[in-house]
Parts: C-alpha cells; sequence; structure tokens
C-alpha cells in the first residue's frame, strides 16, 4: 500500500474515532483479530439498564447532650415488666414510674407482709413447728424441699419463707399465729390498712392465691414498712443456708439471683411468682451512692426483673 492511501485511511479511523466523543458518548473499543491483522472495531457502549444505585445515605448525627459534670445524658429508661417504681428511700420521690398504680397478683411478696405481722407477734422464735400435710401447696402442687415431718424453728421456718420463698414454711407460719391461719390472714390486711394501702388485700400467708394483690406505689410503702425490721433485711439478703435434719443437711439458697451474685449492695429482697402474677421482684438497695426501693411486677420471662433491676442500675448510675 502506498503512502497516500495509507494517510487516507488513518485519517478516515481518527476521525471515526473522534466522532462519538463530539456526540457527548465515549466510545467502547474492543479488539477483533481478523486474519494476521487485528481491527479495532468502535461501538457505542451500551445503556445500563434495570434498577437505578442506591443513594447513598449521609452519615448519622448522634447529638449528645452533656450534664453540668461533663458525663452524657442517660438513654431513656425502658424496662419490660408490666409495672415498675424506683422510689429514693431518702426523700420520697419516684425517679421512675410505669403504672405504678396498676392492681397485680403478687405471689411471694407477700411473705413480706407474713413475716412482718408474725414478728409483731412476738411469739417465741425458738419455738419448735413440724410441717404437716395441711401445709402441703394443694392449689398450684408447687414443690418444696420440706417434706412433712420436718421439725424447724419459727426463726428458721421466717428464714426460709422470705429467703428460699418457702411456701411450706410460710403455711406453716400462718397455721401456728396466735388464733391460726385465718387470723394470721385477718392481721395481714389490718396492717396493710394502717399502712394506708387501701389496694392491697391478701388471702394467704404464702401468696400462692393469687387474690394476693397490691400495685407498685403501694408496695414500695410495704417494702419501707419491711425495711425497718432488721431480721427481714438479713433474712431476705443472706445467698444460702443449711438446715440440719437429723445427719442429714437441707441447703438452700436466695431466690434472687443479684443477692446470689454478691455484686449489689442489697439492703432487702424478695422475689414472686405465680402465672397471674408473673415475675416480680422488690428490693431495697444502694446504687451510686443513692438509696432508692425497686418495684418490678409481672414480668414475662423469668430473668425480666433481673434484667430491668440491671437496667435501673446503670441508669442511675449515669445520673449520678
Amino acid at each position: 500500500m502506498g503512502y497516500r492511501p495509507m494517510a487516507r485511511r488513518l485519517l478516515t479511523l481518527a476521525l471515526a474515532a473522534l466522532a462519538p466523543l463530539a456526540a457527548g458518548t465515549p466510545p467502547h473499543r474492543h479488539h477483533k483479530k481478523v486474519g494476521k491483522t487485528t481491527k479495532v472495531v468502535r461501538t457505542e457502549k451500551p445503556a445500563k439498564t434495570g434498577k437505578k444505585a442506591r443513594p447513598r445515605h449521609p452519615a448519622r448525627v448522634h447529638q449528645v447532650i452533656t450534664h453540668p459534670r461533663g458525663q452524657a445524658a442517660p438513654r431513656t429508661l425502658a424496662l419490660n415488666s408490666a409495672s415498675a417504681l424506683v422510689l429514693d428511700q431518702q426523700s420520697g420521690s419516684a425517679l421512675y414510674e410505669k403504672a405504678p398504680d396498676n392492681i397485680h397478683p403478687i405471689a411471694s411478696i407477700t411473705k413480706l407482709m407474713t413475716a412482718m405481722v408474725v414478728l409483731d407477734a412476738r411469739q417465741n422464735p425458738d419455738e419448735q413447728l413440724t410441717i404437716l400435710q395441711e401445709d402441703v401447696d394443694t392449689l398450684r402442687h408447687s414443690r418444696s424441699r420440706l417434706p412433712v415431718g420436718t421439725v424447724l424453728t419459727r426463726r428458721e421456718a421466717i428464714h426460709l419463707a422470705l429467703m428460699s420463698s418457702e411456701n411450706r414454711a410460710a403455711h406453716a407460719l400462718g397455721r401456728t399465729y396466735p388464733g391460726g391461719l385465718a387470723a394470721c390472714v385477718s392481721a395481714m390486711n389490718t396492717k396493710a390498712r394502717n399502712l394506708g394501702l387501701v389496694h392491697t388485700a391478701f388471702a394467704d400467708p404464702a401468696g400462692l392465691d393469687e387474690r394476693n394483690t397490691s400495685s407498685a406505689r403501694e408496695l414500695a410503702q410495704m417494702v419501707r414498712n419491711a425495711y425497718s425490721y432488721a431480721e427481714i433485711r438479713q433474712d431476705t439478703t443472706s445467698a444460702e443456708t443449711d438446715l440440719p435434719q437429723g445427719r442429714r443437711q437441707l441447703h438452700f439458697i436466695n431466690t434472687s439471683r443479684l443477692v446470689r451474685g454478691g455484686k449489689w449492695d442489697i439492703g432487702l429482697s424478695k422475689t414472686g411468682f405465680v402465672d397471674e402474677a408473673g415475675h416480680c421482684l422488690v428490693m431495697q438497695a444502694k446504687l451510686a451512692s443513692r438509696q432508692v426501693f425497686i418495684i418490678l411486677l409481672d414480668g414475662q420471662g423469668k430473668l425480666t426483673p433481673f434484667g430491668d433491676a440491671t437496667r435501673i442500675k446503670q441508669w442511675i448510675e449515669r445520673r449520678s
């Protein structure tokens, strides 16, 4: 091929390459081999089809509001218990409320009132009580580690009723109350009225009857009164105990994992559960140098009140 035909051909190829650029469309190139010669074939790049690319979201901005001490503001406290109340022990002011006036069955929280009226009666703490067949739970058929025939002192019965929530021990305390079981329940309701608990009612000393009812607000007042009894403070916060029975020892543990864990400064604690009441927990505790009462009612899971108590602790610590 001569020089001039070759020059014309190169010029033609150059013009063809520039044409798409003038039209605003970049050329799409691929090489195609024909015989021993490689031709550069130019085609328009096909337009993209399908979904449009999602625009990127702007970066999230976290607003931090600080306290005068420079700490980050606490998150909103959200609890899973149906009713809850956190009360400052010194001032009596509510730090947190969630349906505090709703009436709920209170299950074994009842045993705090049982212990109070038994202690008020000033019966001999060393008197021996025997667990009888009538102390066996025939309403809910709850388990007990106290076999019929077990002998224990009244002091030991109070301890087991409060610490391990032993229903047979609580029933024996009511049965041996001056005047019998009915007189014990009557004394419990009378004490509730004297404390101003107008929406609180008791039907049995163990809390098995769903007619044992109260509200978080009234239970806070009941717990405040129970806290004034040194025996109740001691029994509800002991992690474990052994009850000698002949040659063997019956071992009992506290129903509160927070007490057993030993990491909290707890002055009083009582758990409760029956189906109608859900999982309940009442406490007196020192959180971040502040003495508080915590009332948690009707939790749907076994760990719900303990998780809520932990959230309360973290919330108060952030506020300090």
